[in-house]
């Protein structure tokens, strides 16, 4: 049997899959050059590899490609499903789709008097100086206002008048709309109304309608009216990507990761929690893999080619429950994760005054400069000049042919044409090497910043966190970060490169559900609150499908002081005082100070039903040098760092064995990535294959 676990990025689908198919294995160590295999105890294989996501000449879904390169079937056989376990996917079709607004037509359904609220939402200006304001393009097409109301408690103050709403429908319909999303004021409590126009919508033939009380049944008509339109608007485009994938595994167990990182079944992948699908797999990688190397607090940094994503991790996922990606509100739980544009192939720039490292990125066409197509000097290229990253222990798939190594000369002349450039402009005396090295900083300097904004900045000593680094261009700056934080310790999974499609596969099975409540915190309401918890169970629960499994729920409680807009969530107890408690203590924590003579208000509850899922298991290696024997370097390189330069080693890590330490300055080359071990820093292997790196 086969489980597969594929993660597409915009660069790359990485795909972890675990076997017990000698056959495959077989066919697989004749064709080494695109795969890593893994022996695990039991007679099971981990099988681990990458291709481009987008190759349309080549493949219509490169997910799919993988499974049949992996089972070696060419691409007009049906694949054979039974062979088949199961297949856990990330995608980042909703995000893309988002980003380039290319989702589907939609119209939008809201309480007559309210056309504009939406576009007028919360009227926060973005850019406080900005004197012409370019508002964010919504991703409705049309509004049709329906004259209804019901008031705050209920009461029906206008009711809907049926046939004027199919006419308006109806043209609607005729100019090929077929995607809705309904919202009325206090529908999250009263949605009788909303759910007359959805069966009006249905009965036309709308094929996708997204009702605010089902997609975010919290008060605050703006962001519960924005979540609605943001589902309606991916919905269809995920569905249609869902399908094609299912169309090609007929009988698969096909799962998708949720921005919330858990997994949800394919025909229950909504819009609405697809946005951070891709990156939601990583932090799960990151930090069931840190678990279990024994860190509890952990910092999660993946560096791409584009972007860098980092998280805090101290017990529980952190989420959160506003937040606006690619322009577009959403209130629905996603992972705190915070992105930065600096990856491998952001852009270097002088301006004449100052150095200037991305947001813009060179991607993978045309690449950084070294890749041989004319590319501008990326953060990739610094590290080729500081001698971090060399040609012969890279992938040679550049030129014409694909067949070249990376071309240092043209980094080099590019550098040293740089380093003239800046003299002239400042008569700063700068070597190229110097240059690269500024640039560098710059770049650490912004990712480090990136993660002082999830921890420092809300009150957790990072310098107790283990980082734990992965992404393609993670480990080359690794050292330059913790050094930067104060953090003394760096973890280094084996499938670093992969560790998102690797994540996949360690997720359980989670489903949240939400309840506004909107009431003074007192033990009177504590019932009530039980009662709403069960109801948001049983719905949490029906959408697990195995009624049998091992299930384990988490209730958490939303809390504010009144008159105030700003929620912190808290576990849900029986005792009023300890939830106080616990809240004031993350007050004071996030913000400062405590209030001790205000009300808290209980915003709204969530309940998490978990189903923990079986997990590949990671081998123990065993040592078999014996210790007089330390590994040896395979040459010695030039290397520029703290600087000046060094005469620095480079091991294979295949080479290494579990005890081994190597002292920095040294280069640890791996199939999928490049570690760079600074000076006063110390790489040691355990017995898991695990890299940890500790500051001296």
């Amino acid at each position: 049997m086969l489980k597969v676990f594929a993660d597409r990025g915009g660069t790359f689908t990485d795909i972890v899959a675990v076997t017990n198919n000698q056959a495959i294995i077989d066919r697989l160590s004749r064709h080494p050059e695109g795969f890593l295999v893994v022996t695990l105890p039991n007679q099971q294989w981990i099988i681990v590899y990458k291709l481009l996501s987008e190759n349309p000449e080549q493949y219509q879904d490169a997910a799919i490609q993988g499974i049949r390169d992996i089972m070696g079937i060419s691409s007009n056989e049906p694949i054979p499903s039974e062979a088949i376990e199961v297949v856990k996917m990330g995608t980042t079709v909703a995000t893309n789709a988002l980003l380039e607004r290319k989702g589907d037509r939609v119209v939008l359904l809201i309480t007559k008097g309210f056309k504009d609220a939406l576009q007028i939402g919360y009227q926060n200006r973005p850019n406080i100086f900005a004197r012409h304001i370019v508002l964010p393009t919504m991703l409705y097409e049309q509004v049709i206002e329906i004259n209804e109301r019901y008031d705050a408690y209920g009461n029906e103050l206008i009711p809907i008048n049926i046939e004027q709403a199919k006419n308006d429908l109806q043209v609607v319909y005729n100019t090929g709309v077929r995607s809705c999303a309904i919202v009325f004021m206090h529908s999250d409590r009263y949605p009788e109304h909303e759910q007359q126009i959805a069966k009006i919508a249905q009965e036309i033939g709308f094929t996708q309608i997204s009702v605010s009380h089902q997609v975010s049944p919290l008060i605050k008509l703006v962001s519960r009216g924005d979540t609605t339109v943001v589902d309606a608007y991916l919905t269809p485009i995920l569905r249609r990507y869902v399908n094609q994938v299912a169309s090609q595994l007929p009988g698969v167990k096909l799962m998708f990761m949720k921005s919330d990182g858990g997994l949800v079944a394919a025909e229950q992948f909504q819009g609405k929690d697809s946005i951070l699908s891709g990156p939601a797999g990583g932090i799960v990688g990151a930090v069931q893999s840190s678990k279990r190397a024994g860190f509890e607090l952990v910092i999660t940094f993946d560096m791409g080619g584009t972007s860098t994503d980092v998280a805090h991790f101290k017990g529980e996922y952190e989420r959160q429950l506003d937040s606006e990606i690619a322009g577009a509100r959403m209130r629905v739980p996603v992972l705190a994760i915070n992105t930065i544009a600096a990856g491998g192939g952001s852009i270097l720039s002088f301006d004449g005054s100052s150095y200037r490292v991305g947001p813009k990125s060179a991607g993978s066409n045309p690449g950084p400069a070294c890749y041989r197509r004319g590319g501008p000097l990326t953060v990739t290229d610094a590290n080729v000049m500081l001698g971090k990253i060399h040609p012969q222990y890279f992938p040679s798939v550049f030129g014409i042919d694909g067949n070249l190594p990376l071309d240092k000369d043209t980094v080099i002349q590019q550098f040293t044409q740089l380093a003239q450039d800046i003299q002239g402009a400042t008569l700063n005396h700068s070597t190229p090497e110097q240059v690269a090295a500024g640039f560098i900083a710059i770049a650490v300097e912004n990712m480090a910043n990136a993660i002082k904004k999830i921890s420092l900045q809300r009150g957790y000593d990072v310098s107790q966190y283990v980082l734990c680094c992965f992404g393609g261009a993670g480990g080359q700056v690794a050292c330059l970060i913790a050094d930067t934080l104060g953090m003394k310790k760096i973890f280094l999974h084996p499938y670093a490169g992969v560790l998102s499609a690797y994540g996949m596969g360690l997720a359980d099975v989670r489903a949240i559900r939400e309840g506004g409540v909107e009431q003074p915190l007192t033990q009177a309401l504590i019932p009530k609150l039980h009662q709403l918890m069960e109801y948001l169970e049983t719905q949490a629960i029906s959408e697990i499908d195995e009624a049998n499994a091992q299930t384990e729920i988490v209730q958490k409680i939303n809390l504010k002081y009144e008159g105030t807009n700003s929620t912190l969530t808290v576990n849900f107890a029986d005792d009023v005082v300890s939830m106080r408690q616990e809240f004031e203590d993350e007050h004071k924590s996030r913000y400062g100070f405590i209030q001790l003579d205000k009300t808290l208000i209980v915003e709204s509850v969530s309940v998490e039903v978990i189903q923990k899922m079986e997990t590949p298991e990671e081998p123990l290696i065993t040592r078999t040098l014996s210790i007089a024997g330390t590994t040896e370097a395979v040459e010695i390189v030039r290397m520029f760092t703290a600087d000046r330069w060094y005469n620095t080693p480079v091991y294979l890590r295949e080479d290494l064995q579990p005890e081994d330490s190597i002292n920095g300055p040294a280069i640890v080359v791996e199939k999928i990535s490049t570690i760079v071990v600074e000076p006063n820093w110390q790489a040691r292997l355990t017995e898991r294959n695990h890299l940890i790196l500790q500051r001296l």
